[in-house]
């Protein structure tokens, strides 16, 4: 065995050394080379992974963003769309309230046409049997004063009549005295006038309305003429 103290050993030995030393730094390297290497492209792929990843995030980021403002839209498309259809609705209401008002109104006044006409038809009605009695009271009275007193009586111009009355005066037996009268609508008689004339004929006029009893009223006109006839 050499001795440690002889220079060659030494240097031999430091020769070794370093040839160990550069033989694990080429082999260090190497693997720390391999090792970055293999790092390096698992970070690229880890980065472009991660780049995809954020892609695709932001394409379906902007899609939901492009659905949310289309559903904001069609939202509000509807929105303006439900507020037509209440307000159409609200209108049809109206209309139909106002309809229906209209057409209660109609009936209230088709009713009240019928309660009219109903009252006019036993107003004619009633008229007519007034109108009926009175010409049978004027027939009765006319007979009696024809018979008696030589009264005559004329239909003139529709429903009037003229009473001619004769032997009035004692001196002219066949002087005329006369008066028209005429029947209104609601069945009251209407004195028109008479000749020669009676100053008392609106009283005689009055008493036949209250009284209705024209066989004495004839029998007070020609009263009234006699008088007039003596004067």
């Amino acid at each position: 065995m050499a001795s440690i103290k002889d220079p060659h050993v030494i240097d031999s030995f430091r020769g070794a050394m370093e040839e160990m030393y550069n033989k694990l730094v080429v082999q260090t390297s190497g693997e720390i080379m391999e090792t970055a290497v293999e790092l390096g492209r698992s970070h690229k792929l880890s980065m472009q992974s991660a780049v995809d990843t954020c892609s695709k995030k932001c394409e379906d980021s902007d899609k939901l963003f492009e659905t949310i403002q289309t559903n904001k839209k069609d939202l509000a498309q509807k929105t303006v769309l439900r507020k037509e259809k209440r307000d159409a609705i609200s209108r049809s209401l109206c209309e139909i309230e106002q309809k229906q008002s209209q057409k209660d109104d109609i009936s209230l006044k088709i009713e009240k046409l019928r309660e009219e006409q109903a009252e006019r038809r036993d107003l004619i009605v009633s008229q007519h049997r007034a109108n009926k009695d009175r010409l049978k009271n004027l027939k009765k009275a006319k007979q009696v004063f024809q018979e008696r007193l030589g009264l005559e009586i004329r239909r003139i111009h529709g429903q009037k009549l003229q009473f001619i009355f004769q032997n009035i005066n004692p001196a002219s037996p066949d002087n005329a005295y006369t008066f028209t009268m005429g029947i209104q609508a609601d069945g009251s008689y209407q004195i028109m006038s008479s000749d020669p004339v009676l100053e008392s004929l609106e009283d005689l006029k009055t008493h036949l309305h209250k009284t209705n009893n024209i066989s004495a009223f004839l029998a007070n006109v020609r009263k009234e003429f006699v008088k007039q006839a003596r004067f």
